[in-house]
């Protein structure tokens, strides 16, 4: 399901989209350097696939097209006969069509994904979606396959509807020559194959960038529930997986497509995640990476909400390194080491890093900085982990009960947890993570449910 960028700069180019120079003979000789790697595309061969008694005929997602499948006979359930008619798509991508629908008998606007089950893949996405309840992940209501007349199969997700993503919003701002309020991209972050936006204009005064800060630390949150609480690795964060409800501003992680649980000892591929967002290991081909590369992913994402662009906007793989030495300087051979114990013996030109005051061109406060640099670390075990990132005091805003969203609404939900969430967290994290006020409005919940 990754998904490569549009480039803006090639391998052998002194100046990057955000205006990072560096010696012409520096990048070319770097770029000769990483060809030697020969990386390249890598597949995950499998023959194995979920699979569902109900096959219905027919995949149309044109307008007007009507899908009926039935839901429950299990588990003393009794059969209900559904039906939902196509409205319009609202996503492509190599693995298939998104579209929204409406179910004919509740009038439930619903996504529906459609996804080819193609038997040279492994197939996760049903196994894991059906695994997770959390507010802050997209919620499979029900799921079923169809089949056309060439006799190709296709899996059918029905999602909530989410009306927005967080690149779409974005983007909004890009289009006015305006920087994200800070506010917002603290929240986005917090609450966290192919381009999933969802096109939907809404009748809303534009949102600023204080609020699309404030949704940092909910991707942090809902990584940490999948890697600490499921032990899955997401593998392809980037704003287009991020979708939001403008009317609340609550975040819903989504597109579990490239998704796995991640064992230790077991190879994976390292060619996967959307191309600006792949954290340097999988650039340098490591097939035993961790959860840790989700983490470089939301830094990108938290950068880019920042910047109102991408913060490495490679062109190729190794374009995707040169940028990334461009700013955060050489790796040591110990970090090169720790990435991938394979390429210790390459000689990379010393590049110095380039200061963050600089790449992000303004002032921000120091703690949004911390947070950058951990996130930016080329060891993987260097990183913070998403539970980390969520006390971080990037995000002590959030946690006064007097804060709102810029048209003077409350926040949207951030502290509601579940046991599974805490379960072994330490109480002075706990502590940290909750502040005082959520922690007696869940004890009043839990006393009156």
């Amino acid at each position: 399901m990754a998904s490569a960028g549009l480039g803006h700069g090639g391998a052998g180019s002194s100046r990057s989209a955000n205006g990072f120079k560096v010696s012409s003979s520096s990048v070319d000789w770097l770029g000769r350097e990483m060809l030697e790697m020969r990386l390249r595309d890598q597949v995950e061969p499998d023959d194995d696939r979920d699979s569902e008694p109900d096959i219905i005929d027919g995949v149309g997602a044109e307008t007007g097209h009507v899908i009926r499948t039935t839901i429950g006979g299990r588990n003393g359930q009794s059969k209900q006969v559904v039906s939902y008619i196509a409205e319009h798509v609202v996503g492509t991508g190599s693995f298939g069509v998104v579209f929204q629908a409406k179910c004919r008998e509740t009038g439930e606007i619903v996504a529906i994904k459609k996804v080819l089950q193609d038997k040279r893949y492994k197939n996760r996405e049903l196994q894991i979606m059906q695994m997770l309840d959390h507010p802050n992940i997209v919620a499979l209501k029900h799921s079923f396959f169809a089949k056309t007349e060439k006799e190709e199969l296709y899996l059918n997700l029905v999602l909530e509807y989410v009306p927005e993503t967080v690149n779409r919003m974005a983007r909004q701002y890009s289009r006015m020559n305006q920087r994200m309020p800070l506010i917002y991209v603290k929240l986005y972050t917090y609450q966290a194959r192919r381009n999933l936006s969802l096109f939907y204009v809404f009748p809303f005064l534009p949102l600023t960038a204080f609020s699309l800060l404030h949704l940092m630390p909910i991707i942090c949150r809902a990584l940490a529930y999948i890697h600490n609480c499921i032990g899955i690795c997401h593998r392809d964060i980037k704003p287009q997986n991020l979708l939001v409800n403008p009317h609340t501003h609550q975040l819903k992680l989504c597109d579990f497509g490239s998704a796995k649980v991640l064992v230790k000892g077991e190879p994976n591929v390292s060619y996967i995640c959307s191309r600006y967002y792949r954290a340097p290991e999988l650039i340098f081909g490591a097939t035993e990476y961790t959860t840790a590369i989700d983490i470089w992913s939301t830094g990108c994402v938290m950068a880019e909400l920042l910047l109102g662009q991408p913060l490495f906007p490679g062109e190729s793989g190794v374009d995707q390194l040169v940028e990334i030495i461009k700013v955060l300087g050489t790796p040591t051979r110990e970090e090169i080491k720790c990435m991938n114990p394979n390429y210790t013996e390459f000689k990379f030109p010393q590049i110095k890093p380039h200061p963050w005051h600089k790449v992000f061109q303004k002032r921000l406060p120091p703690e949004a900085v911390d947070l950058v640099c951990r996130f930016f670390q080329y060891s993987p075990n260097l990183r913070c982990t998403a539970l980390e990132a969520c006390i971080h005091p990037f995000f002590d805003e959030l946690r006064d009960p007097n804060t709102r969203l810029p048209n003077g609404r409350p926040l949207p939900p951030l502290y509601n947890f579940k046991p599974q969430e805490l379960s072994g967290i330490p109480p002075e994290t706990i502590h940290r993570l909750i502040p005082e006020h959520a922690r007696r409005q869940n004890l009043f919940m839990a006393f009156h449910s």
